[in-house]
């Protein structure tokens, strides 16, 4: 390894997907120039697919026909990242593909009522997911790591989480673009 390169980043993600947004955070420990471990742990909203969403012209409010809960992940993954085309691109262009799996809470709670007094109400479930994609880190600075990352998540439910009237949800992943920071411990 080549000196001033990061053994150890701890980071946040900002993510933002078709189902909302999202907050994570990662650790990641490098092992060679080209390869590197890592675990995050991120919350971010989920949605079903055919949610239209209709804003109430008198009151400003937003509501969602058929509704009947509203869905919070919070995955913990353990994964890979595997640096390509090390000798062929510049080290401020630092392109990778990446794969990660573990256990997920997907939290379930009330849509028809107002949404932080909703979340008392709400309940875990638990299932197991992953993810895999592709990302770059950008810039020359190997003290800090500034990255994009392209993600597609498969966390599926086998029995279904009931979304809209008479609806279960068993597929609660999507793609994701996330955007990380972080820097070196």
């Amino acid at each position: 390894m080549s000196e001033g390169t990061l053994y150890n980043t701890l980071g946040i993600d900002i993510m933002v997907s078709t189902n909302g947004f999202g907050l994570g955070t990662f650790y990641r420990h490098e092992y060679s120039d080209e390869l590197a471990g890592f675990v995050d742990f991120s919350i971010s909203e989920s949605k079903d697919d055919d949610e239209k969403e209709f804003v109430n012209a008198y009151t400003g409010q937003t509501f969602v026909p058929g509704k009947v809960n509203r869905f919070l992940m919070f995955p913990l993954f353990v994964g890979l990242q595997k640096r390509m085309f090390k000798d062929d691109i510049l080290d401020n262009f630092r392109p990778y593909i990446t794969a990660a799996a573990g256990p997920t809470m997907i939290y379930v709670f009330p849509y028809d009522e107002e949404y932080f007094s909703a979340l008392g109400r709400g309940r875990p479930h638990y299932t197991v997911g992953g993810y895999f994609g592709i990302g770059a880190h950008f810039g020359s600075e190997r003290s800090s790591i500034l990255g994009l990352n392209l993600r597609y998540y498969y966390i599926p439910y086998p029995g279904g989480l009931e979304s809209m009237q008479g609806v279960d949800k068993t597929q609660f992943g999507g793609f994701y673009i996330s955007l990380s920071y972080g820097g070196a411990l």
